[in-house]
């Protein structure tokens, strides 16, 4: 695959990440600690803010590794 398309498809991949995991975590914020202490919520969302990164990281991996050459498949 080309590096160009690679990282096309990884940046739209990535984007799509971050807007579904925002949406996932407040959701999970809103209905499971609406009545919690504001140190949850803090550990909470510094714990959620991070996690996004993992697969994130591994998606720029793959975006960043070099394309393999035909006498290699």
């Amino acid at each position: 695959m080309p590096v160009r398309l690679k990282k096309l498809i990884g940046t739209a991949l990535i984007v799509v990440l971050v807007i579904l995991y925002a949406l996932v975590a407040t959701t999970v914020a809103t209905y499971r600690l609406a009545d919690s202490a504001w140190y949850v919520h803090l550990i909470y969302f510094l714990v959620s803010g991070v996690v996004w990164v993992v697969p994130a990281m591994f998606l720029i991996r793959w975006m960043e590794r070099p394309p393999r050459r035909k006498s290699e498949r």
